[in-house]
């Protein structure tokens, strides 16, 4: 069997700005026909961002699956609104509210469907009718937890939750702060706070309790300097499989891949976003039972402080993150999304 994982070509160069998303896949979707058919793949693999590679499996007449490597963005009557950090209700009467707001989403997802459907014409596709039509209804893989996925009234067919998909650059391990107190791992995004608001906030909120502190700058020198106080250890890099195990918490801007991390190696998580797809892994967590959501006003030495009390004073976190851990390690993630791989092309 030969696949083809494609990659997405966003940008091209211009003489005076970048190509707009849907003009980029355009163009894209040539180059990507070209490389389908010098491969001669089976099936195309492609990430739910990457446009111009479905564009051109369905150009090449070749079968094409999703891979969606975060929480699944598709909602349904009932669903809060992705990405605004609000958490799926527990009653019917919250579902009824969320709801009522389907129309004006709808708006957007209809949008969003003629933009993809002009794009398609370009190329020489016909339209579709079903909104989020960059997302494969032949086969789509949601590398996540089932955890932190919201039960769907009808689940559809196409889709499969297969567990993360985790990879980390090679690296080796790091000296622990002395002592016995619970280990808090900080974790902050490489792309997200390029002033270190969280982790000073971290370090100065966490001096004075009885934890031991591993922070990591990610490699991305502060402008000035930081205070790190005696229970705290200060490093340029870490591996999270060899560390996060050893860990009572986890505190992060909950980026997707730090989160299933945690989860996966029994940590409960302190999540700090800022916006976006960061907001909703915060709120799945909450939902989950599995974290703290920190909102981006209360990032302050204060506020990572009370997260965390409140962490390590509940038991319930820790066994749900446990229990998470136990999932992982009878769920190999990658295995399950290359055996399903594998089903889709014999059963075609």
């Amino acid at each position: 069997m030969r696949f083809a994982a494609a990659p997405e070509y966003q940008v091209f160069p211009t003489e005076g700005q970048a190509l707009k998303p849907y003009a980029a896949a355009v163009r894209a979707s040539a180059v990507t026909r070209e490389l389908i058919r010098e491969v001669d793949p089976d099936v195309v693999v492609a990430d739910i961002l990457t446009v111009a590679a479905s564009l051109a499996a369905e150009l090449e007449g070749r079968p094409w699956i999703t891979l969606v490597p975060h929480v699944l963005p598709m909602g349904e009557p009932g669903f809060p609104v992705y990405a605004v950090g609000a958490v799926y209700p527990r009653t019917a009467l919250g579902r009824r509210l969320w709801r009522s707001t389907r129309p004006l989403l709808m708006r957007g997802e209809q949008q969003g469907r003629t933009e993809l459907n002009e794009t398609r014409a370009r190329v020489g596709l016909g339209a579709l009718e079903h909104v989020h039509g960059g997302t494969s209804r032949q086969l789509a893989l949601v590398a996540t937890l089932p955890q932190l996925e919201y039960p769907r009234s009808v689940p559809e067919p196409w889709l499969r939750v297969t567990g993360p998909l985790m990879w980390e650059q090679p690296f080796g391990d790091v000296e622990l702060p002395p002592g016995d107190e619970p280990l808090v791992l900080v974790a902050p995004s490489t792309s997200q706070d390029p002033e270190h608001r969280l982790l000073r906030a971290s370090l100065e909120g966490l001096a004075d309790e009885a934890v031991r502190v591993l922070a990591t700058t990610n490699r991305r020198a502060p402008e000035r300097p930081l205070d790190v106080p005696g229970n705290a250890r200060l490093v340029d890099w870490v591996s999270y499989s060899r560390t996060m195990p050893a860990c009572a918490a986890v505190v992060c801007h909950a980026g997707h891949g730090t989160v299933v991390r945690a989860l996966a190696s029994g940590a409960p998580v302190v999540a700090c976003p800022h916006a976006g797809d960061m907001a909703e892994n915060a709120a799945r967590l909450r939902w989950a039972g599995l974290g703290v959501s920190l909102p981006r006003r209360f990032h302050t030495a204060r506020g990572v402080r009370l997260a965390v009390r409140r962490l390590l004073t509940d038991p319930s976190y820790a066994e749900r993150a446990a229990g998470v851990r136990d999932w992982c390690e009878r769920h190999d993630g990658a295995a399950t999304a290359a055996n399903e791989v594998e089903s889709f092309v014999m059963r075609r």
